[in-house]
C-alpha cells in the first residue's frame, strides 16, 4: 500500500466540483463558499501535487491530461460517498420524502407555506435539503428537487412542469427610484443602478430584451451571491431588483415591494424533478399541491 500523503479533502472536493461543473463560480455556488475559497483550494492542490490540473481556454478553464485522470478518480470516490451517505440518511428517515430546493426558494417561499402544506398533506413527512444549481449530481441522491429551470431537460431525470416562470422588476416604495418608475415605460430604468445576483447573471439582460431594450445599456449596481440576499436588499430599500413572482408575492401583498411593470414569462418553468428510477407516488401528490400553490 502506498504511503503517499493524500491532498486535503476540501481541495479534492473543490477540484471535483470545478471539473464537473466547468467553472470556479459554479463550484463555489454548489459548495456554498466564495469564488476565492475555491481558487485557493485549487492552488493548494496543484502545489501539493506539483503539476497543473487546469489550463486556460479563452475565459474558461480546461482540464489537463493529469486533471482528467484525477477527475475520473474523484468522480468515482465522491459518487460512492454520496451514495453511502444517502443510503444511511434514508434508513434514518424511512418515512420522510427528501426534497431539495434552493436556499432562496426554501426561505422566501416554502417555509412561509410549510404550515399549510402540513395541514393539507398530513401524511407526507418531508425532509428539506438546501440545494443550489439545477440537476446536479448531489440532487440525484434526493427523492425530488424543486427547481426553476429551462428545457430541454437533461437525461436521467423525470421532470414535471408545475407552472411557467414569471419574473419582474421590484423596488421598495421607500426607495427614491419607486417614484421615478411608476407611470413610465421600462426604458426609464436605463441608467438606474440595478441589484443583481451571480446565481442568475442572465436575468437582467433577458428582461431587457423582452422589453425591447438594449442589455448593454443596463447599469449593474451591487451584486449578491444568492437570490435570497438580493431580495432582502430590495425589501430594505437598497435598490431595484428582479425576481420570480412567487418569491415576492407576500411582499407585494403587504406593500413592502412594488412591481412597476408586473411580471412576464421567461420561457422557464417551476419544476419538480425526480431521478429516473425513483418511483414514489407521494412525489405526484406533492407536485399537485405545489402546482396549485404556484398558480
Amino acid at each position: 500500500m502506498s504511503d503517499t500523503p493524500l491532498p486535503s479533502l476540501n481541495a479534492l472536493r473543490s477540484f471535483e466540483a470545478t471539473a464537473r461543473l466547468g467553472g470556479v463560480g459554479r463550484a463555489a455556488q454548489e459548495l456554498h463558499v466564495t469564488h476565492g475559497a475555491i481558487s485557493r483550494q485549487l492552488r493548494l492542490l496543484e502545489e501539493h501535487l506539483g503539476f497543473a490540473l487546469f489550463e486556460r481556454a479563452g475565459r474558461g478553464l480546461r482540464l489537463t491530461a493529469a486533471g482528467e485522470t484525477l477527475q475520473a478518480a474523484c468522480a468515482g470516490a465522491f459518487g460512492q460517498i454520496r451514495d453511502a451517505v444517502s443510503g444511511l440518511q434514508r434508513r434514518q428517515r424511512p418515512e420522510a420524502l427528501v426534497l431539495g430546493c434552493s436556499g432562496s426558494i426554501l426561505a422566501r417561499w416554502m417555509i412561509p407555506r410549510l404550515q399549510q402544506l402540513q395541514a393539507d398533506l398530513p401524511q407526507l413527512p418531508l425532509h428539506w435539503s438546501a440545494q443550489d444549481g439545477s440537476f446536479t449530481a448531489d440532487q440525484q441522491s434526493l427523492d425530488a428537487v424543486l427547481l426553476l429551470a429551462h428545457a430541454p431537460w437533461p437525461p436521467g431525470w423525470r421532470v414535471r412542469e408545475l407552472t411557467p416562470e414569471r419574473v419582474g422588476v421590484v423596488v421598495s416604495p421607500q426607495h427614491p427610484a419607486a417614484a421615478r418608475l411608476r407611470g413610465h415605460p421600462p426604458s426609464v430604468l436605463m441608467g438606474e443602478p440595478l441589484l443583481h445576483t451571480t446565481s442568475r447573471p442572465q436575468a437582467w439582460p433577458d428582461w431587457a430584451l423582452s422589453h425591447g431594450l438594449e442589455p448593454a445599456q443596463l447599469v449593474m449596481g451591487t451584486g449578491f451571491d444568492h437570490l435570497y440576499y438580493l431580495l432582502e436588499a430590495a425589501v430594505a430599500g437598497l435598490g431595484v431588483a428582479i425576481a420570480p413572482e412567487p418569491l415576492v408575492v407576500d411582499e407585494l401583498a403587504a406593500g413592502r415591494l412594488l412591481a412597476p411593470w408586473g411580471f412576464g414569462a421567461t420561457g422557464g418553468f417551476w419544476v419538480l424533478a425526480t431521478p429516473e428510477g425513483v418511483a414514489d407516488a407521494r412525489v405526484d401528490v406533492l407536485a399537485d399541491w405545489l402546482s396549485a400553490q404556484l398558480t
